[in-house]
């Protein structure tokens, strides 16, 4: 027994000294629970197998998470987010809320556990004040820019006022001044981060969304057979207009029948009370099923099971600038993706994607029409999205440019780095709406 206990003992003084040898980094993203959010779960992964020790801060889940599922030890930090709404008021409240907690967390986290470095995920874009603090002690702050602030209340708002987004661009513009690293998720918004920000072409690098090549199985011809299923997975909220894609349901119940196709919408949000009532109101129970959010192993079933996936985001600044995550998902897949044609959307998909003007229900009702029946087409465009998957937008693509962006904040011990395990990924949840 004392032998036992003895070892116990060494063990765990072993563990502790490599947990201090491990810089300690923090990652603070406030639009939802950490473990809903697949790109700062794969980050927090990538910082792990490179040899950093992470603790994650952000508004509460329901399972109230401490530790961060399929992680080896990063911790959870969470707090209670009560205010939620619509409104200039209710999302001031909502960021100011956050706004504390956040800088609390930091503070004890810095004070007490030798955090050495924080990354902040927008939106919102109020956190600069705790950059210029972090920095002004010696201590580094990325930026991961997620969303356009500006652009994205201009989107969720029907009369924007002058006022409010000449404030949202100087608080983005301040959030990229006071960084050390900008981690931007496509070219539009490095460029942004270029012009808008101001930054140094150095400061910026682009990590995109998406899973990892190994949590992904090659499409199999069993996973396309049987009746034809269109898919959109993700967010369902007034501006990701799903609406457009039960429209185009009923457009399509008039061009080929009801017989061997059907719509499936998979995801939560604001608006799906109003879709199931939209789909009971039109008769269209029989040909558009909902499945809810669900968990990753789920997704992947029903992707691998898919004819198409459908992105009905029509264009906007917001939109047009923005990679859509759920078509990095579909693409993973090999699923063609049928889309109205937008900037970076091109840019993501290229040829394995259909591209329609306006986005309107006929267009989209003619364009997957027509696919769901021309087989040597879509075999050209599952080609081509995997291709592209593979080579370019795969998570271990990013997560290496994500890790150069960390080293050159917090450069790591050699000992360290060399003793960590490869990079991995476990996603666990329905992917975001976007970028």
């Amino acid at each position: 027994m004392a032998v036992e206990q003895a070892r116990a003992g060494r063990q765990a003084r072993a563990t502790n000294t490599r947990q201090a040898r491990r810089p300690h980094v923090a990652i603070a993203v406030v639009n939802l629970p950490v473990e809903k959010d697949r790109r700062v779960i794969r980050e927090c992964l990538a910082l792990e197998s490179a040899g950093y020790r992470v603790t994650v801060i952000c508004p509460r889940g329901e399972r109230r998470l401490r530790h961060l599922p399929g992680s080896r030890d990063t911790a959870i930090r969470s707090f209670r987010q009560p205010f939620a709404g619509d409104g200039v008021l209710s999302f001031a409240a909502e960021f100011a809320w956050a706004f504390l907690w956040v800088a609390w967390h930091l503070a004890v986290l810095v004070l007490r556990h030798r955090v050495v470095a924080a990354q902040v995920c927008n939106p919102p874009d109020v956190f600069w004040p705790l950059a210029m603090v972090m920095r002004a002690t010696g201590r580094g702050w990325i930026f991961d820019h997620h969303d356009l602030s500006p652009e994205l209340y201009a989107c969720k708002t029907a009369t924007p006022r002058p006022v409010v987004t000449r404030l949202l661009t100087w608080f983005e513009r301040l959030s990229m001044r006071f960084s050390s690293e900008v981690v931007s998720t496509n070219e539009s918004y490095r460029q942004i981060a270029l012009t808008r920000g101001r930054c140094r072409p150095e400061r910026v690098t682009i990590v995109r969304n998406g899973p990892a090549a190994g949590e992904i199985a090659a499409p199999t011809s069993a996973d396309a057979a049987g009746d034809r299923r269109i898919v959109y997975v993700g967010v369902i909220n007034e501006q990701d207009h799903v609406d457009r894609a039960v429209l185009a349901a009923e457009r399509l119940t008039a061009r080929r029948g009801r017989d061997g196709w059907e719509l499936v919408i998979a995801g939560d949000g604001e608006c799906l009370p109003v879709l199931r009532a939209m789909v009971d109101e039109r008769g269209l129970g029989d040909v558009v099923r909902f499945t809810g959010w669900l968990q990753a192993p789920e997704v992947d079933a029903l992707l691998r099971g898919a004819t198409l996936g459908i992105q009905p985001d029509v264009f906007s600044d917001m939109t047009n600038l923005s990679t859509m995550a759920k078509t990095v998902e579909y693409m993973a897949r090999g699923l063609p993706v049928v889309a109205v044609d937008l900037l970076e959307t091109r840019r993501t998909a290229g040829d394995a994607g259909c591209y329609v003007p306006t986005g309107s229900a006929d267009e989209f009702a003619e364009a997957l029409d027509e696919l769901l029946d021309d087989q040597s087409r879509l075999a050209r465009m599952r080609a081509v999205a995997r291709e592209r998957f593979t080579s370019v937008l795969a998570w271990e693509h990013q997560a290496a440019a994500y890790l150069d962006a960390w080293r050159r904040v917090v450069p790591l011990p050699v000992a360290t780095a060399a003793a960590q395990p490869a990079d991995r990924a476990v996603p666990v949840a329905s992917p975001r709406h976007s970028s």
